[in-house]
C-alpha cells in the first residue's frame, strides 16, 4: 500500500526536526562543559553557579548529552521502523524538556540569566508537541514511524536529508550563537571549530553519499523493470 503524500512529507519532517533537536542537546550538553569545569572563569559571568558546580557536570552536561545520544538512537529506530522507535523518542523528548526547564530554571536563579539554553529547551519543546500530535489515530495511521523501513518508503530518503541538515547546523552552529556565546570580543561557540567542521564535513559527505546510491539503485530497479518488461519479439522462441 502507498504513502499518502502528507504522511510521507510529515514522517519526514519529523525525522529531521528529531535530527535537529539531537544534535542541539548534544551541543548544549558539550558547551555547558566549559562553564560547568570552570564556573569562576568568563569574567566571572557565569560565578554564580559555582556552589552548585556538581549538579551543572552531572545533570546538565552528563545528563544532557546522554539525553542527546538517546535522541540520536530514535532517529535510526524510526528511519529503520523500529517498534519502539516512537516510545524512545517521547523519552528522550520528555526527558529533555524535564532536564532543560530545570537548567533554565537554576541558571536563572544562580546567575540571573539562562541563554543559550533555552533555545535548546524550545526546540526540544517543538518537537515533543510535534510527536505528541502524530499519535493522534488519524495521523498515525498515515505516518506510524513503527512500519518496517520498506514499507514506509521514505526512511533513507529522510534520513540522507536529516544528515545534511545537521551538517550545516554543526557548520554554522558558532555564527548563530555568537550573540549569546560572545564574552569580552571571544565567541566561545568557536571554541571547537575544528572539530565542529570535521563533524558537518562528514555528515555531508554522508548524506551525498546516501542521496548518490539512493540514485544508482533507483536506475539499477528502473533498467532491471525494463528488460523485465520488455515482450518478446515474434518469430522470437
Amino acid at each position: 500500500m502507498r504513502d499518502k503524500g502528507w504522511a510521507r512529507a510529515l514522517r519526514i519532517f519529523a525525522i529531521i526536526l528529531m535530527s535537529l533537536t539531537a544534535l542541539f542537546t548534544i551541543l548544549g550538553g558539550a558547551g555547558t562543559t566549559c562553564v560547568a569545569l570552570n564556573p569562576t572563569g568568563f569574567g566571572g559571568k557565569f560565578a554564580g553557579i559555582a556552589p552548585l558546580q556538581w549538579l551543572y557536570i552531572l545533570l546538565f552536561v552528563v545528563g544532557t548529552l546522554a539525553i542527546g545520544v538517546m535522541g540520536v538512537r530514535a532517529v535510526v529506530l524510526i528511519v529503520r521502523g523500529a517498534r519502539n522507535a516512537y516510545r524512545t523518542s517521547l523519552i528522550a523528548l520528555i526527558a529533555g524538556a524535564v532536564v532543560g526547564i530545570g537548567h533554565i530554571a537554576a541558571s536563572r536563579a544562580l546567575r540571573g540569566g539562562s541563554m543559550p539554553v533555552d533555545m535548546v529547551v524550545y526546540a526540544t519543546l517543538v518537537t515533543l508537541v510535534v510527536f505528541l500530535l502524530i499519535r493522534i489515530p488519524a495521523v498515525w495511521r498515515g505516518v506510524n514511524f513503527e512500519k518496517p523501513e520498506r514499507a514506509s518508503g521514505s526512511g533513507k530518503g529522510a534520513a540522507a536529508v536529516a544528515l545534511a541538515v545537521c551538517g550545516l547546523l554543526a557548520l554554522t552552529i558558532q555564527l548563530l550563537m555568537a550573540p549569546t556565546h560572545t564574552i569580552g570580543g571571544v565567541n566561545y561557540a568557536d571554541a571547537w571549530h575544528i572539530t565542529l567542521t570535521a563533524i558537518g564535513a562528514t555528515l555531508l559527505a554522508w548524506s551525498a553519499a546516501r542521496f548518490l546510491r539512493g540514485a544508482l539503485r533507483l536506475d539499477a530497479l528502473k533498467a532491471l523493470s525494463g528488460e523485465v518488461g520488455k515482450e518478446p519479439a515474434i518469430g522470437d522462441s
